[in-house]
């Protein structure tokens, strides 16, 4: 049910297509005891398998590299790519689950036709706390419209990681950057397991705790 046909994904239009996905995502984690409940692992599992397909994470782990991409082989970017794709599952993942029952707002498309580029601007009420505003970054690709950024309460995760990743390279090269993205998605995986994945401090802790 939740599956977005590759043809389907070519002609709707981007806001659409990430609304349908979100909110029938969304409304899985409701339904579904064992995620609401606070089972990370399934969450995970849903978010990966049917929200991150309409992520390019080839185009956002080279720009959080920035300059840095040019040295890397292909075994490497393969690596990255991977790594890189686990931090957004937690950060989604927690992201979606922290709003509790609350809905999601989607707010009007400001674009025009023949635009490649767009920004899809949501917001969030997380239950006994602001709102929390969620834009994605989005590139009509051969494949269809894709995000290449999140900003979350106005924060890049691509230009958050950039400096982190840049410092990493500095000390230890390609493989020190890898070995410290692994590290990290190691920690974040403890804390899931922990039960504390519904803490919206955890988004925070992504997005200003490095690698």
């Amino acid at each position: 049910m939740l599956g977005v046909q590759p043809v389907f994904a070519e002609r709707v239009a981007p806001e659409v297509l990430l609304k349908s996905v979100t909110l029938e995502v969304i409304a899985v984690i409701r339904a579904d005891k064992e995620i609401h409940a606070g089972n990370p692992i399934k969450a995970a599992e849903l978010v990966d398998a049917k929200v991150l397909p309409l992520f390019d994470f080839a185009r956002m782990t080279q720009l959080a590299l920035a300059h840095n991409w040019r040295g890397v082989t292909a075994a490497q970017q393969k690596v990255l790519i991977a790594e890189f794709r686990t931090l957004q599952v937690r950060t989604y993942t927690v992201a979606l689950s922290s709003g509790g029952d609350q809905p999601i707002e989607f707010r009007p498309l400001h674009a025009v036709a023949g635009d490649t580029e767009v920004t899809v601007k949501t917001q969030m009420k997380q239950a006994g706390t602001d709102t929390m505003s969620m834009d994605y970054e989005m590139d009509r690709t051969p494949a269809g419209w894709k995000v290449f950024d999140t900003k979350i309460d106005g924060v890049s995760l691509v230009t958050t990681y950039r400096e982190t990743f840049a410092d990493r390279v500095h000390e230890g090269g390609i493989d020190g950057l890898i070995r410290a993205l692994d590290d990290k998605n190691r920690e974040s995986e403890r804390v899931h397991r922990n039960g504390n994945w519904y803490e919206p401090i955890f988004i925070q802790g992504i997005l200003h705790g490095g690698v």
